[in-house]
């Protein structure tokens, strides 16, 4: 079996069964800007073959800093059709398909549908909430980051998994919007993505050790990483 030349950078790492089994799987990721943007462009790259980005949201001039598809030509364009482009003119082997909307309650359960693995890029908790109760319900995984300031944080549930409810409190109880009160800063978004990246890649493939009933704390101010178990 070949794989095509653009993903010959990949084998070692991957098999050459392991490229061919990416092209055959579904991610849908839900947010395209700071985190979202980093983890559509790196799973094109990587040769995953159904890519489902999901925003309501256009872009503007707060985003250049950190969010990789702001640029001052997409200023004011929409994000999910955006990242497509994006996506097109990197790897036109992968099919991606926007979709322009923001997730709530009533669409949560089709935007998932057909996912091998979602992907959690939201700033919100309660849209959070929303998307792991429609995750739980369809049997999928779930990858979640977050980011605020110089920190960032990871983690992978599984259907049946600790709930975040049982992990944040109920909504309004968590929902203090830390990237409110820090920022985000260009790097955090990249790491923080990046690993969420490799995580949707393990679930996929089964390869590896997922970030699972624990929480992956990144701290990029003094280059540590810690993490936090989850109780059963």
């Amino acid at each position: 079996m070949s794989v095509p030349a653009r993903y010959n950078r990949n084998l070692h790492s991957l098999s050459e069964d392991e490229c061919a089994a990416l092209a055959g799987k579904h991610v849908v990721v839900v947010g395209c800007g700071g985190l979202g943007g980093y983890c559509i462009e790196e799973l094109a790259r990587l040769g995953v073959g159904h890519l489902r980005a999901i925003d309501g949201d256009a872009f503007e001039e707060s985003n250049l800093n950190r969010q990789i598809l702001a640029t001052q030509a997409t200023l004011g364009q929409d994000k999910a059709q955006t990242a497509a482009a994006r996506v097109l003119a990197v790897n036109p082997l992968v099919a991606v398909e926007p979709v322009s909307t923001l997730l709530d309650e009533g669409n949560a359960g089709a935007l998932v549908e057909g996912a091998d693995c979602v992907i959690d890029c939201l700033d919100n908790f309660e849209a959070r909430f929303t998307l792991a109760r429609a995750c739980q319900h369809s049997g999928t995984v779930l990858v979640y980051g977050a980011i605020a300031g110089w920190f960032g944080q990871v983690c992978t549930v599984f259907p049946g998994d600790v709930s975040f409810v049982e992990i944040y409190g109920s909504v309004g109880e968590g929902d203090t919007s830390q990237h409110l009160k820090l920022g985000n800063l260009p790097f955090t978004a990249a790491t923080t993505a990046s690993i969420m990246a490799a995580e949707a890649a393990k679930v996929l493939l089964g390869h590896g050790e997922p970030i699972r009933n624990r929480l992956m704390m990144i701290d990029l101010l003094d280059g540590s990483v810690d993490e936090l178990p989850f109780a059963h």
